[in-house]
């Protein structure tokens, strides 16, 4: 019963396979801030169940609804910078995978394609922005290997600073400069239905040429611990991050931007067929040079 349970949630849920969606929180307008303006290229904590799971050649679309806020803003020393500050950030992100018949070194050759839509209000005693529209773009091949109880596969994305973005704005949906990372995805599934998936990403970023800031390198992970009954699924789901180079404006060293976080919540899923639904919480407990705050995830899946 489990495997065929497992392979319909493999299916609707493959598309989480790759990638992960962008980062919606795209921060303040000070050009000297931990990761230019407290925010990456990444959504962090967007997937979850069967992240590494081999699809079946076809098309996979999933749908991330994520919204996200903090009211805190932490620096270097995870310390307050400020007790006024507030952000909101909404976002409607579209996967879609296409998983082809092209066998290469004896996996499945794939192809994503990731738009983000973004809604960020951003606040502080001094201003207050709302910004809206199209985020910046993902795109990357992916080779994807499936045996009985693990899966894996191996990739490289690009994004494509496509969202709007202007140097003095308090809240951008945009960044301004590219990202490219290799990405590593693996889960294992017992016969029992104990599940542990991890998605491993690591970001190059190159120079926004509005301000003269490049942000340092980043290490990130998304990680699951869960079980599977039936056509349900729960679990413990979150994201870590690190940055492991320091920033630069104008070509000089910024010291003690770097920033880190993790985070931890719980994870549900339902799958029938060919759709699956994922609802996660998630909390930041610790953070340093970045916001500090907590995510609620709606995720819809649908395999072709």
């Amino acid at each position: 019963m489990f495997r065929s349970t497992r392979r319909r949630a493999g299916c609707a849920r493959s598309v989480t396979i790759v990638y992960g969606c962008l980062s919606t929180i795209l921060l303040l307008g000070s050009p000297v801030l931990a990761s230019e303006n407290y925010g990456n290229h990444y959504s962090e904590g967007n997937d979850d169940f069967m992240v590494g799971g081999a699809a079946p050649p076809g098309f996979y679309f999933i749908d991330y609804v994520n919204y996200y806020t903090a009211g805190k803003l932490l620096n270097n020393d995870r310390n307050k910078i400020r007790t006024d500050f507030r952000l909101d950030s909404y976002s409607n992100t579209f996967l879609f995978l296409y998983s082809s018949q092209l066998i290469l070194l004896g996996g499945n050759l794939r192809e994503v394609t990731i738009v983000p839509i973004v809604r960020l209000h951003l606040s502080t005693s001094d201003r207050s922005q709302t910004s809206a529209g199209p985020g910046d773009f993902v795109l990357g091949p992916s080779i994807a290997w499936h045996t009985k109880n693990f899966d894996w596969s191996v990739g490289g994305n690009i994004i494509a600073p496509v969202g709007h973005y202007a140097v003095n704005d308090l809240a951008n949906v945009g960044r301004n400069y590219w990202s490219i990372y290799p990405v590593f995805m693996a889960t294992y599934v017992s016969d029992g239905g104990w599940e542990a998936s991890g998605k491993f990403m690591y970001f190059f970023n190159t120079t926004n040429n509005s301000s003269n800031y490049r942000s340092g390198q980043e290490l990130a992970l998304d990680y699951l611990l869960g079980k599977h009954f039936w056509n349900a699924a729960v679990g413990i789901n979150g994201h870590y991050l690190l940055q492991t180079t320091d920033d630069t404006q104008d070509g000089v060293i910024v010291a003690d931007k770097k920033s880190s976080f993790f985070s931890v919540g719980p994870a549900i899923q339902y799958a029938y067929g060919n759709i699956a639904f994922t609802l996660k919480y998630q909390i930041d407990v610790t953070a340093k040079n970045r916001p500090q705050g907590q995510s609620v995830w709606l995720n819809f899946n649908f395999a072709f």
